[in-house]
């Protein structure tokens, strides 16, 4: 592989990450492997929404620059964690895989496992039994802090969770491992512990937790987020309510549709306006939307009507399988 093929694939591979573990681990197995595998393991449990985009956005990406794709609907690790009965998390389950399907992700190229299918397994269940002695109650819990429901009186089931986790990256044979930010402190188990029984410790790339559309933390309760199967005419009345303070880009929810989830899929970003707002404006980067809405040259509510204009198009695939 000639150094500009290299480049384009890394770039491509750390494109709106917040963290890889390990930055010389992952060129080294781009640079040497020609077609290296990564995973997402996705709890089904509730609606799909931007935040879960983002990873399926990452896995478009790593399957652009020549990745094996394995997504794990992990519908024992959803019932563990008490989202629902086995039949109803496997529903769920079947209505993730549409989802991602219409996405982006290549249905022939993507390797879709239900949890179910193999963690029964012996080989399985002796592994997760080796990795119980090797952790303790506390790091068990304390890997759960960011993704477990109703960690304030945990239950066993969700103690063996992380476990479980660490030990789907060794029994699905991927060399990444890809999920949000708050997944980290389970990765790393899997990267200290997994080597001791016999496996290779994992790469892992982590995405960043988004903003709710209110600039707080994105919350089912709060119900501040973009759902996969929301109606044009919601997401418009979501993003014209949208937190979006002019000139601001940091912490800003609406600039960070454009940079995680609509600039990676669109070339060129038309936001139309008539004559008398001075007409339409294009733009090619996300750098040059940002210029412009610091500058004042673009306004709020233009990002806001251009937002939703880019949403729908992404959104409107999903929203016919569904």
């Amino acid at each position: 592989m000639d150094r500009l093929e290299l480049n384009k694939r890394l770039e491509l591979v750390k494109r709106n990450v917040q963290e890889i573990v390990k930055k010389e681990e992952l060129h080294n197995l781009v640079e040497s492997e020609e077609h290296p595998t990564a995973y997402v393991g996705y709890e089904p449990s509730g609606k799909i929404h931007m935040g879960h985009v983002l990873t399926v956005n990452k896995l478009i990406d790593l399957q652009k620059a020549g990745f094996g794709i394995t997504v794990l609907l992990a519908d024992l690790h959803a019932y563990l964690n008490q989202k629902g009965t086995l039949d109803e998390v496997r529903e769920t389950a079947d209505y993730n895989k549409r989802c991602f399907i219409a996405l982006g992700l290549d249905k022939e190229k993507t390797k879709f496992v239900y949890g179910s299918d193999f963690q029964l397994g012996s080989d399985y269940m002796l592994n997760v039994l080796k990795l119980t002695r090797a952790t303790s109650l506390n790091r068990a819990k304390r890997s759960m802090d960011e993704v477990g429901r109703k960690m304030e009186d945990p239950k066993v089931s969700q103690m063996v969770y992380p476990i479980m986790q660490a030990v789907d990256i060794a029994m699905l044979g991927v060399d990444v491992a890809v999920g949000g930010i708050d997944q980290r402190k389970i990765h790393m188990l899997a990267r200290e512990e997994l080597p001791k029984l016999g496996y290779k410790a994992p790469i892992c790339i982590h995405t960043p937790i988004l903003l709710g559309l209110d600039g707080t933390k994105m919350s089912s309760s709060s119900e501040n987020y973009i759902s996969v199967d929301d109606t044009e005419k919601a997401i418009k009345k979501k993003l014209n309510k949208a937190f979006c303070t002019a000139g601001e880009v940091k912490d800003n929810p609406v600039i960070d549709l454009f940079r995680y989830h609509i600039f990676p899929r669109y070339d060129e970003v038309i936001f139309e306006r008539p004559d008398k707002y001075g007409g339409n404006m294009t733009f090619h980067s996300q750098q040059e939307l940002e210029n412009s809405f610091t500058s004042g040259d673009l306004h709020p509510m233009d990002l806001k009507n251009g937002a939703a204009k880019y949403m729908n198009l992404i959104l409107g695939p999903v929203r016919d399988v569904l």
